[in-house]
C-alpha cells in the first residue's frame, strides 16, 4: 500500500497522519495550530491532548472549540486523531475550549477541561472545570457528571471571572488524588477515587510569580509543580518543589523563557522510553502568533539533587526513539 492509500485509508476511520517529518524540528504539529500540550503515555503510546487555536490572522483574542488529540511512538511521526471532545458536550458549557489533561485511572481516562459555564440557575457564568470519562484514550468521551466540577462561585480569592482555568490531575502512589489549576493564585482539592467528586476543601497558594497553566507530578519522593509565570514582557515557565503533594511549595527558578511569538507558554511534562520530555507552545509557525500557537518540544535534565535545569527551546527539537 503506497503512502497516499494509505493516508486515505486512515482518514477514513477518522485518522490522519501528521506530514512526515526527514529531520526532528520544532514546533511538532504543523497542520493545525494547537495549544496547551497535555502529555499521557499508555501501553507505549505516548497520546497529546491539545487545545485548538482556530482565531483569524487578524484577530485579537482567543477562538478555542475543541480540543485534539495526537499520538506518536517514535516522538517524531505524530497522529493526528482530530476533534475528541468539544464544550458542547457538556450541557452546562458555552464558549471556548481552554487548557485540558487527561489522567488515567483503573482503565478509565478522565478527560479534564476548562471552558465557560452558561449563566443558569447554578452559576452566573465564568470560567468552570468539567471532567469527561471513556475506556480508551481516544474516546469517545462522554461528560461524567452532567454538570461543573467546579464553577466561578466556589472559588472567591480572585474577583475576576476566568480564574477557574487550566486543570492539571495528579495521582499519588497511595491512590489519592489531587487536581491544581487557576489564574491568578494556585488552587488545589483533592478528588474521590471515582475521580469525579471533591474530597475536601478548596485550598489556595500563591506560588512566586504563578500566573497559571499549572503541571503536577511526582518524581523519586519529590514533587514538582510547573507553571506558566509572569516573565519581563511575556509569561515564561518557573517552577517549585515540595516534599507533599499539599505543598508547601519551595520555589526552585526559572525553567524557560518566554516562548517565540507568543504571550502565553504552557507547559506538559512527561518521561518517555527513558527520557524527559517539556511540551509547551509557541507562535512560530506562517502567520502564527498569540492566537494561533503551535506545539513544540524539547528534552529536560534533572540534577542529582532533583532540581531541573534550564530547558533551551531549539528549532530543532528532539530526537526520534525506538
Amino acid at each position: 500500500m503506497d503512502l497516499k492509500i494509505k493516508m486515505l485509508a486512515l482518514v477514513g476511520i477518522g485518522l490522519a497522519l501528521a506530514p512526515q517529518q526527514s529531520e526532528a524540528q520544532n514546533p511538532i504539529i504543523n497542520e493545525v495550530f494547537t495549544a496547551d500540550p497535555a502529555p499521557l503515555v499508555h501501553d507505549d503510546t505516548l497520546y497529546l491532548y491539545t487545545s485548538h487555536d482556530t482565531a483569524s490572522v487578524a484577530s485579537n483574542n482567543y477562538e478555542m472549540k475543541d480540543w485534539l488529540v495526537f499520538s506518536t511512538i517514535d516522538m517524531k511521526n505524530w497522529i493526528n486523531h482530530g476533534s475528541k471532545l468539544s464544550p458542547k458536550d457538556f450541557s452546562w458549557a458555552i464558549g471556548d475550549a481552554y487548557a485540558a489533561e487527561v489522567e488515567e485511572r483503573d482503565g478509565k481516562f478522565y478527560f479534564y477541561v476548562s471552558t465557560f459555564h452558561k449563566d443558569d440557575d447554578r452559576s452566573d457564568g465564568g470560567a468552570a472545570i468539567g471532567v469527561a470519562v471513556a475506556d480508551s484514550p481516544l474516546g469517545p468521551f462522554k461528560d461524567a457528571r452532567g454538570e461543573a466540577l467546579i464553577y466561578n462561585e466556589m472559588t472567591t480569592d480572585n474577583p475576576h471571572g476566568w480564574d477557574d482555568i487550566d486543570p492539571s490531575v495528579f495521582v499519588d502512589d497511595d491512590g489519592q488524588a489531587y487536581m491544581y489549576w487557576g489564574n491568578g493564585s494556585l488552587k488545589m482539592v483533592k478528588l474521590k477515587d471515582n475521580m469525579v467528586e471533591l474530597d475536601g476543601p478548596i485550598r489556595y497558594f500563591n506560588p512566586k510569580n504563578f500566573i497559571e497553566g499549572p503541571w503536577v507530578y511526582k518524581r523519586n519522593d519529590l514533587y514538582y509543580l510547573i507553571y506558566a509565570s509572569q516573565g519581563e514582557e511575556r509569561e515564561r515557565i518557573e517552577y517549585a518543589t515540595s516534599n507533599s503533594p499539599e505543598g508547601p511549595w519551595e520555589y526552585q527558578g526559572i525553567l524557560a523563557d518566554s516562548a517565540p511569538n507568543s504571550f502565553t507558554i504552557h507547559p506538559g511534562i512527561i518521561e518517555y522510553k527513558g527520557k524527559d520530555y517539556f511540551f509547551y507552545h509557541n507562535g512560530v509557525l506562517p502567520t502564527g502568533g498569540s492566537y494561533r500557537r503551535s506545539i513544540a518540544v524539547d528534552y529536560m535534565h534533572y540534577n542529582e539533587d532533583g532540581t531541573i535545569q534550564k530547558v533551551e527551546l531549539t528549532e530543532e527539537g528532539v530526537e526520534a526513539v525506538e
